[in-house]
C-alpha cells in the first residue's frame, strides 16, 4: 500500500527540515490555533499538513486500522461494524460450507475484493490524483455541507470523531482531510477482507502432498513459516517509515512533507509490492496447493499492474520535475581522460556515461518516452584512383551562401547525439537500410528458421534450396534494382539518411551521401555473395558424382561447365579491373563530385554489359549437376538481369551521358562489319536476284524494326496513361484507408434528444488573427458555442476534415483526440468554475479554444461539430476553415530561417521557456524547471527546447509540408536550433535537387 517514489517506492517518512511546510511560520500557527505559544519541544511533535488550495492545518494523530478495529476499548464506526460482519460471515461461511464448494465461493469472493483493491481503488485514486474527483463529488453531493446535507454531514461526523483522538476537530478541519479518513474507512473493508478471503482460500485447499520424505515436508513448513514472518516484518518496517499518511495514500489529497528514502525501503525496489507479498508464497508452500499458488502469482501481478498504472504515475505528477528536451547546457571544465592523449591546451572534458535525455512530464502522463539518440559523425572522403565503369557528370548545383555558425560551448545534449545514432538496441531502432542492422536481421531470420526446421525428405529439401536462391536471385536483380533506380530518380537512399539521421551543419550533405553509399556497398556485396552462395548449395544438393566417367556425357557437361565458370570469373575480374571499387559499386549514382569521362578499356572495349556473363556460372552449374532446377534458375538470372540494364543502369547513363554514350561496342561492330561484307558478296554472286534479295532483306529488317518501335512504343503510351491511373488509385486507396481507420470507432447514440430544441445549440468559429477563417498551421483556433442552460455539461466539440462525415445528424468517424468539452474546466482547486455567459435569450454562450494536441496538423479544409451528452449526435456544424502553412519564397537561407522562425514557436505551443530567445522566448525562473538546465548566459538565442517528443514530432510533420523535406524527431531533437536547421532544411532541398 505504500506509494513508490520516482527512483523507488515512496516513503512518507519526513525529514526534520520537512516538517512545516514551505513559506508557513510553525509558531504563528501555533499561535493562531491555540492562542498560546508552545515550547520548541512542542512544536517538533507538530506535524503540518498544507491542502491543494494553500490551507496549513495541523495534522491529527490517527491510529493503526488492527487496533481500532479489533480493541474492544475503542469506539466502532458503522463502517468498522459493516467491516466486523463482513469478516466474521467469511469464518462463518469457511465453517459450514464444504471444502469442495469452498474452494470455490472463496476464490471468486477473494478475486472480487482483490479486483476492488487493484482496479477500483486504483481507479478513484487516479481520479483523485489527476483531478481531485473524490473531494469534488463529496462536495458536490453536500455531504460534509451543513446547509445542505446537515444529516449526512452529522453521521460522517460521528464515524469520524469516534475513531480519532482528543487532538481531532472535524469543524477546524478541511475538506480534504475529512475526506480522506472517510475514504481510508472504505480502504480498510477492501484491505482486510481481501486478506482474510486469500487466506479462506488457502485454507480450503489445504493438503498433504503424497510422495514427499519426511525431512522435505518438514523444510517445507519451516520455509513457508519464514516466509510469512519476513513478509509481516516487511510490511511492520513499512508502517513504521510511511505511517498512515502514506498507508491510506494521504498525498493524493493533501501534503504533508518531503519524502524520505530509508529503513526496509533501501532492502529492495518497492518493497510493499514485492518482498511484501512474500506471504502469499510461503501460505502456498504450507497448503501444498496449486491453485492456491497460480491464484497468489495472479494477485501479485495485479498488485504490480496497480503499481505501474496508478502509483508511479501519480508520484511522477506529484513529486516529478519537469525537465525540458534538448537543453544545452555547457559541460563543466574537466580534465584530460587520458594523461598522455593530448597537450593541455587540446585537453577534452569528460565524457561520462549515462547520456540519455531525461523523461519530462507533461500534463496528467506519468512521463514522456525518453527520445532515441543519434550521432553526428563526418565520415571520410571517397576517394579512388581506378577508372570508372559508369562516370558522373559535374550536376552540383551553385552553391549557396550560408551564414557561418558561431562555435559555441560543448554540451551533453551536443556530446550525446554526436556518439550515439539510433543505436540498435536489442531489435529496437532497426533500419533495413543500414547494412549492419540488415545482416542482423538476417542472421537472426536463418538461425530462425534452421533451429524450426524439421528432418526433411530429399525432394523437400531441394524446394528448399530452390526456392532459398531463386529468392536471393531475384532480390538482387529486382529488389537491389528497385532501391537503385529510386536512387537514380529521386535519390532515396540518401533521402531516406538524411530524414533519419542527423549529420553536422558544416558536412553539406556530405555525411548523408556517404553514410548511404556506404550501406549501399555492404547490402550489394551481401546480396551477390548471397545469390552465388545460395546457387552452389542448391547445386551441391543437386550433385550426384557419375558412376562412369567415360560413358554418356558427363564428362562433356563438366567440362563445359567449369570452362563457363572459368569465363564468368575472367569477366568478372576483367571488369573489375576496368571499373575500379567504384565503378564496381555504382558509385555514379550516389556520388556527383567525381570527374565526369568515358573510357571503353579492357573488356569494355568489346562488350557493354559483361555482367550477362554472369549467368554464365549458373548455366555452368546447371551442367554439372544436371539439374532442371539449377537450369531454370540460370534462365531466371539471365532475364532478370537484363531487367536491370534495361530498367535501371542504362536509363541513368543515358540521363548522365546522354548522346555522348557509344552506340556499338566492339564485339557488335565486328560481327556487323562482317555481317556486311558477307552481304556485299552474297549480292554479287546473286547476279540478277540481288535487287530481290535486298529488297527482302530490307523488308524483313523493316519489319523487325517496326514491330520493336511499336511495341516500344505501346509500352511506352501504356506506362504513360497508367501512371496518373496507377497514382490516383495509390491516393484514392491511401484516402480509403485513412477513412476506415477514422470509422473504427463506436457510434453511441443519444436517446434523449426529443426533450432539446436543437436549433438553439449553435457553433461559429472566430476568425483568426488574419481577420478570416484561414488558419496557419499550429494556430490556434476559437470556436464559440451557444446552448440552452439546461444543456449536457458531458457536450463536446470535435473537429473533422470537410467531407469526412456523410451525415449531419450523427458524426461517424473519429475524431483521433481533436475535441475539446465544452466545459474544459469545471474546477478551479474546491470551488465551481464557469466562465459560460447568459444572453438576453437566456442562452449560454462560451468560447473555447483548440491548441497543441486538439489542433489538426495537417494543411487542408476541416469544420467543427457541436455534440450532445458525450455522444456522437451533432446539434452544430460550422465551416469550413482552411489549416495553411507559409512557404518560403526562395529557396535561400534567410527565407527558410524566416518560415521556421514563425513555425517553430507554433509547434511548441508558444511556450515562451522553449522557443528561441530570437523568437521572443525567455527563461522564467518561476517555472519549475531546473536552473542547471536553463540556458546560461552567452547561450545561442537561436537555440529551443521541446517538453515532450510530440512537439518534435509536430516540427517534422510541418517542415514535410512547408519544405518537402522528411526528418524524424531525432533529427530534430539533435539540431534544436533555427540556424542549424534552417542549414539542414537548404542541404537536403540542394542535395536532393536531381
Amino acid at each position: 500500500m505504500a506509494l513508490a517514489s520516482p527512483q523507488g517506492l515512496r516513503q512518507r517518512k519526513l525529514s526534520e527540515s520537512a516538517r512545516t511546510p514551505d513559506h508557513v511560520d510553525p509558531i504563528h500557527v501555533v499561535d493562531d490555533l491555540d492562542k498560546k505559544p508552545r515550547s520548541d519541544a512542542a512544536r517538533d511533535e507538530v506535524v503540518w499538513g498544507k491542502t491543494p488550495t494553500g490551507e496549513v492545518f495541523r495534522v491529527p494523530t490517527t491510529h493503526d486500522v488492527l487496533t481500532a478495529l479489533f480493541h474492544p476499548t475503542y469506539p466502532k464506526s458503522h463502517l468498522d461494524i459493516l467491516n466486523l460482519s463482513l469478516l466474521g460471515l467469511q469464518l462463518v461461511l469457511f465453517y459450514l460450507l464444504p471444502r469442495s464448494a469452498s474452494k470455490i465461493f472463496f476464490l471468486c469472493y477473494f478475486a472480487f475484493w482483490r479486483a476492488a483493491y487493484d482496479a477500483g481503488l486504483g481507479w478513484v485514486l487516479t481520479k483523485q490524483s489527476k483531478k481531485k474527483w473524490i473531494v469534488r463529488e463529496i462536495q458536490r453531493l453536500g455531504w460534509l455541507d451543513q446547509k445542505r446535507k446537515p444529516a449526512m454531514r452529522n453521521w460522517i461526523r460521528a464515524q469520524l470523531a469516534g475513531k480519532m483522538g482528543k487532538d481531532y476537530s472535524f469543524d477546524e478541519l478541511p475538506l480534504e482531510y475529512n475526506t480522506w479518513l472517510l475514504f481510508r474507512q472504505l480502504v480498510d473493508v477492501i484491505l482486510l477482507n481481501d486478506f482474510l478471503a486469500y487466506c479462506m482460500f488457502a485454507f480450503s485447499c489445504f493438503r498433504v502432498p503424497e510422495g514427499l520424505s519426511f525431512t522435505v515436508h518438514i523444510m517445507r513448513w519451516i520455509g513457508g513459516i519464514a516466509l510469512i514472518a519476513f513478509n509481516l516484518w516487511v510490511k511492520t518496517e513499512a508502517h513504521g517509515v510511511v505511517k498512515d499518511y502514506g498507508w491510506y495514500w494521504g498525498d493524493v489529497f493533501f501534503q504533508r512533507g518531503n519524502l524520505v528514502f530509508d529503513g526496509v525501503f533501501e532492502l529492495a525496489p518497492h518493497p510493499m509490492y514485492s518482498v511484501g507479498y512474500a506471504g502469499y508464497y510461503g501460505l502456498s508452500l504450507i497448503v501444498g496447493s496449486y491453485p492456491v499458488l497460480f491464484a497468489s502469482l495472479v494477485a501479485h501481478a495485479a498488485q504490480f499492474a496497480f503499481l505501474v498504472f496508478f502509483e508511479n504515475p501519480h508520484i511522477e505528477r506529484m513529486y516529478g520535475k519537469r525537465q525540458p528536451i534538448a537543453v544545452r547546457k555547457p559541460l563543466a571544465s574537466a580534465g584530460p581522460r587520458k594523461q598522455n592523449a593530448a597537450p593541455p591546451t587540446t585537453s577534452r572534458g569528460d565524457c561520462t556515461d549515462g547520456l540519455t535525455t531525461p523523461p519530462a512530464t507533461e500534463g496528467e502522463t506519468a512521463s514522456e518516452t525518453e527520445l532515441e539518440t543519434e550521432v553526428e559523425t563526418e565520415a571520410p572522403t571517397l576517394k579512388s584512383n581506378k577508372t570508372l565503369r559508369t562516370p558522373t557528370s559535374h550536376t552540383s548545383n551553385d552553391s549557396l551562401k550560408q551564414p557561418t555558425v558561431q562555435q559555441q560551448p560543448v554540451s551533453e545534449h551536443d556530446l550525446h547525439y554526436k556518439y550515439f545514432r539510433r543505436d540498435v538496441v536489442g531489435l529496437l531502432n532497426i533500419d533495413l537500410l543500414r547494412s549492419s542492422d540488415a545482416m542482423l536481421v538476417l542472421l537472426i531470420f536463418y538461425i530462425l528458421v534452421a533451429s524450426c526446421l524439421p528432418s526433411m525428405s530429399h525432394p523437400t529439401t531441394l524446394a528448399l534450396h530452390f526456392a532459398h536462391a531463386s529468392a536471393w536471385c531475384i532480390f538482387h536483380s529486382f529488389g537491389l534494382g528497385l532501391l537503385l533506380r529510386a536512387q537514380s530518380q529521386s535519390k532515396f537512399l540518401v533521402r531516406h539518411f538524411l530524414k533519419n539521421y542527423a549529420y553536422p551543419i558544416n558536412d553539406n550533405g556530405d555525411g548523408a551521401v556517404q553514410e548511404a553509399f556506404t550501406n549501399w556497398k555492404s547490402l550489394y556485396n551481401m546480396s551477390l555473395c548471397m545469390t552465388y552462395i545460395s546457387l552452389v548449395g542448391l547445386s551441391w544438393k543437386t550433385y550426384e558424382l557419375p558412376a562412369s566417367w567415360t560413358e554418356g556425357d558427363d564428362l562433356l557437361c563438366h567440362t563445359l561447365g567449369a570452362l563457363l565458370i572459368g569465363l564468368h570469373v575472367w569477366a568478372a575480374m576483367a571488369s573489375y579491373e576496368v571499373l575500379g571499387v567504384f565503378g564496381w559499386f555504382y558509385g555514379d549514382f550516389f556520388a556527383e563530385d567525381f570527374p565526369a569521362h568515358l573510357e571503353y578499356t579492357g573488356i569494355f572495349r568489346y562488350l557493354d554489359n559483361p555482367e550477362l556473363m554472369s549467368g554464365a556460372s549458373f548455366l555452368g552449374l546447371a551442367l554439372i549437376s544436371g539439374s532442371k532446377l539449377v537450369g531454370f534458375l540460370a534462365v531466371l538470372r539471365f532475364f532478370a538481369h537484363w531487367w536491370f540494364l534495361h530498367t535501371v543502369e542504362t536509363p541513368h547513363m543515358r540521363k548522365l551521358y546522354g548522346n555522348s554514350l557509344r552506340k556499338e561496342a566492339g564485339f557488335v561492330k565486328v560481327i556487323k562489319n562482317v555481317a556486311s561484307k558477307n552481304a556485299r558478296l552474297l549480292e554479287s554472286r546473286a547476279g540478277r536476284h540481288a535487287p530481290e534479295i535486298r529488297r527482302v532483306a530490307k523488308e524483313v529488317k523493316g519489319t523487325f524494326d517496326k514491330v520493336f518501335e511499336e511495341t516500344a512504343d505501346v509500352v511506352e503510351e501504356f506506362l504513360a496513361r497508367s501512371r496518373p491511373k496507377i497514382s490516383e488509385v495509390m491516393q484514392e486507396t491511401k484516402v480509403l484507408l485513412q477513412q476506415s481507420r477514422e470509422r473504427l470507432i463506436i457510434t453511441r447514440v443519444a436517446n434523449d434528444l426529443s426533450s432539446y430544441d436543437t436549433a438553439k445549440y449553435k457553433v461559429s468559429i472566430c476568425p483568426s488573427k488574419s481577420g478570416n477563417t484561414r488558419f496557419h498551421l499550429g494556430e490556434p483556433i476559437q470556436v464559440k458555442w451557444e446552448a440552452p442552460q439546461c444543456h449536457s455539461w458531458r457536450d463536446w466539440i470535435g473537429i473533422y476534415r470537410v467531407g469526412a462525415n456523410k451525415s449531419t445528424l450523427i458524426t461517424k468517424i473519429s475524431s483521433f483526440g481533436l475535441w475539446l468539452p465544452v466545459h474544459n474546466e469545471e474546477w478551479d482547486d474546491d470551488v465551481p468554475f464557469d466562465d459560460t455567459h447568459v444572453t438576453s435569450k437566456g442562452q449560454q454562450t462560451r468560447t473555447i479554444v483548440f491548441q497543441g494536441s486538439t489542433l489538426p496538423w495537417t494543411i487542408g479544409r476541416y469544420e467543427v461539430r457541436y455534440h450532445h451528452d458525450g455522444k456522437h449526435n451533432v446539434l452544430g456544424i460550422d465551416g469550413p476553415l482552411e489549416i495553411y502553412v507559409n512557404k518560403p519564397t526562395s529557396l535561400d537561407f534567410t527565407s527558410i530561417r524566416d518560415c521556421l522562425a514563425e513555425i517553430i514557436p507554433l509547434c511548441l505551443d508558444n511556450d515562451l521557456h522553449l522557443i528561441p530567445l530570437s523568437c521572443g522566448g525567455t527563461h522564467d525562473p518561476s517555472v519549475d524547471v531546473d536552473e542547471s538546465d536553463a540556458p546560461s548566459d552567452g547561450g545561442d538565442p537561436d537555440d529551443f527546447s521541446f517538453w515532450s517528443e510530440r512537439q518534435a514530432k509536430r516540427i517534422c510533420t510541418v517542415i514535410e509540408q512547408a519544405f518537402n523535406v522528411e526528418y524524424v524527431p531525432e533529427v530534430i531533437v539533435a539540431d534544436a536550433n533555427l540556424t542549424r536547421l534552417a542549414n539542414r532544411i537548404l542541404v537536403s532541398k540542394q542535395l536532393l535537387i536531381s
